[in-house]
């Protein structure tokens, strides 16, 4: 993006583009796991608070985390080969600021139709499912922080998931609906902007949705800003 802004020369090379269209589309597939992984993480932490460490352990983590990876670079493969496997006879003017699987496939000279339905299909596994199990686990966090007694508990539990709903909200709503609709009703224009919320905006403010939560970050920033005040 910078250098399509910036750079006078704004070409990119196939093998380049598919890299770049690999590697993209993989971050975010994993992105859309984590979110799902943290959700349960969550869900464990408030709902079986006592089974927390036994739960999720480390090994469990590794696993969680492995299968996260894994799955996303592997589901990616599988895209980018059928994306890139079709005929591409011109014009060869992308109307994007990155390479991105919708985009490429409206340069396509043959009928998209199959790639677009395997691109769905492993939309509905890898954004859509880890889409519900965060609902379904912020719906049994509901439930049980409704039961709590102490007000102080209720707050300290909803506390705790505000930073992962805020990146949830964030990412889910510009992935499923840029990946989760037909091509043929997508925007150009609308695609490029949805596209900055989850290449761009969101990146940005994972650093402060998630440490502005933290206590000892929190402790710093209080610390560094009464010290230039003195």
């Amino acid at each position: 993006m910078l250098s399509n802004i910036m750079g006078r020369k704004k070409t990119i090379p196939f093998s380049s583009c598919a890299t770049q269209m690999y590697f993209s589309l993989s971050f975010g597939m994993i992105e859309c796991v984590l979110l799902g992984v943290m959700a349960y993480d969550r869900y464990v932490a408030i709902c079986h608070p006592l089974h927390y460490t036994i739960m999720m352990d480390r090994s469990t983590c590794i696993q969680l985390a492995a299968i996260s990876w894994s799955s996303s670079f592997l589901s990616s493969m599988v895209i980018n080969v059928l994306t890139l496997s079709l005929p591409y006879c011109g014009p060869n003017v992308l109307n994007h600021y990155f390479c991105e699987v919708p985009s490429i496939l409206r340069l396509a000279c043959t009928d998209t139709s199959f790639t677009e339905m395997v691109v769905f299909i492993f939309s509905i596994i890898i954004v859509f499912i880890p889409f519900l199990l965060i609902v379904v686990s912020y719906a049994r966090i509901l439930l049980s922080v409704l039961r709590m007694q102490s007000a102080a508990g209720r707050r300290k539990a909803l506390s705790t998931c505000a930073s992962h709903l805020t990146a949830v909200a964030l990412f889910y709503g510009t992935a499923i609906f840029m990946y989760m609709r037909p091509q043929s009703k997508s925007s150009r224009a609308g695609g490029k902007i949805i596209a900055v919320f989850y290449t761009v905006i969101t990146p940005m403010l994972n650093p402060l949705i998630y440490s502005l939560r933290n206590q000892d970050v929190k402790g710093a920033l209080r610390r560094a800003i009464a010290k230039q005040r003195t």
